[in-house]
């Protein structure tokens, strides 16, 4: 009822005595925020061929905008959408190159998946450079082997890593919201990411246990 017609109704209202229903309508309605940072690169490196998943959503997406991807949990970086075309191929904004399949992503419940868990049906979560977020639903996921580059980078005292298919498509967002290849990533570059204390994590649920990512 909330979309209906793209601006949804002016109202709902819910009876019910139960607060844990509450909680879920609340939760339902409410996107995540995130506190995007700038990291520093450290580290790039050629890994050799690997399995990417391009993930495409049943949604248009805008510059600025993609989805939280990384090796580690509490270490995302903000990979951008396709929207931006290149000599190669034509713009795709509704699709986003995310990474190998092992890399994880954020979810709008709070929960990651890793990409080879994406599949048509799955709702996931569209971050903007500003660090809000919509939902959005996939509506096919594609892995095919590629050559893949590791980005290694560090906010503070906190680093990770994320791995990219080598190509000029996929890009990530550099200072004065500037659009960079993986392939024109240099050593000292800048790209938005998101950090957060260490955490566990089973079946893509935070635990409170001791965990070292390398």
């Amino acid at each position: 009822m909330f979309s209906v017609l793209e601006l949804g109704v002016d109202g709902v209202i819910l009876e019910t005595d139960d607060v844990t229903q509450v909680e879920n309508s609340h939760q339902l309605l409410d996107n995540p925020a995130f506190n995007l940072e700038y990291a520093k690169i450290l580290e790039l490196k050629d890994v050799g061929m690997g399995e990417r998943v391009c993930v495409d959503t049943v949604s248009m997406m805008t510059i600025g905008e993609g989805m939280l991807i990384g090796s580690k949990s509490n270490f995302l970086f903000l990979v951008h959408n396709e929207s931006v075309g290149s000599s190669f191929t034509s713009p795709r904004p509704f699709r986003v190159n995310a990474g190998a399949v092992h890399c994880y992503t954020a979810m709008s419940d709070g929960t990651t998946k890793y990409l080879s868990e994406l599949e048509a049906g799955v709702e996931i979560l569209v971050v903007s450079k500003d660090g809000t977020s919509r939902k959005s639903t996939v509506g096919r996921s594609k892995i095919e082997s590629r050559p893949m580059k590791l980005v290694k980078a560090q906010i503070g005292d906190s680093w990770g890593t994320v791995i990219l298919q080598n190509a000029e498509t996929i890009r990530l967002i550099a200072k004065d919201n500037r659009l960079v290849s993986v392939t024109d990533l240099k050593v000292g570059d800048e790209v938005l990411a998101y950090t957060k204390s260490s955490s566990g994590r089973h079946f893509g649920m935070s635990v409170d246990e001791f965990i070292l990512e390398k």
